[in-house]
């Protein structure tokens, strides 16, 4: 089984080592990274959590060209690798990604709310505010506009077609994932990386008005 995790990550790292947009390779290796340390304290398959946290950004349909959200390079690569768990980890990778502050969660599995904790640890505190700005420029939008207001999604498709500010990206997703992590691993770890946001978006508030002049 070693073998598949680490042929799995060389191709994945194939697929993303050039992106730009926050959801490179090093984001994948913190993800595995975080599923593994979760998973020492919360019981679970480690194999198919590690497959899961590896590709679960191959089908992201924020960087898919079909974006679709069903995990087709993912199913592809599982089934040249002959694994048994093939529908297991597709059906986590289709349900990993946020969908809108008012849309549930449709994880059903431990390992797949082990993964999209550790998913969600990475999209929080410093490195989440680095990707977030990497994100909003890789889709050209604005800092910040203070005549935008944030608009908390109350549908998947509200969400996946906003073109709002990269700040307001905060107050509709980033700063809401503290309270929708779903293991105590991961909740413990969330509390710290949501306080640096709140201090960062506090001196950025700050800074935008003059406030410190």
């Amino acid at each position: 089984m070693n073998h598949i995790i680490q042929q799995t990550a060389e191709y994945v790292r194939t697929q993303s080592e050039h992106d730009a947009s926050g959801h490179d390779w090093w984001h994948i290796y913190r993800v595995w990274r975080n599923a593994r340390a979760i998973c020492e304290y919360e019981q679970a398959d480690t194999f198919v959590v590690e497959l899961a946290a590896l590709l679960h950004d191959l089908d992201d349909w924020k960087l898919s060209e079909q974006g679709d959200g069903e995990p087709h390079r993912a199913r592809a690569w599982l089934e040249t690798c002959g694994v048994d768990c093939v529908d297991t980890v597709c059906e986590i990778i289709a349900n990993v990604s946020y969908k809108g502050a008012g849309v549930a969660n449709t994880m059903k599995s431990q390992e797949g709310l082990i993964v999209q904790d550790a998913d969600r640890l990475d999209a929080i505190g410093a490195v989440g505010i680095g990707r977030a700005f990497a994100y909003g420029g890789h889709k050209h939008r604005q800092m910040y506009n203070p005549d935008i207001a944030a608009t908390p999604h109350t549908s998947f498709e509200e969400y996946k077609n906003s073109n709002s500010t990269t700040v307001n990206h905060f107050y509709e997703k980033l700063l809401l994932l503290k309270d929708r992590m779903n293991t105590p691993t991961a909740r413990r770890i969330a509390e710290d990386r949501h306080t640096t946001m709140v201090q960062f978006l506090e001196r950025f508030l700050t800074e935008w008005e003059g406030e410190d002049i």
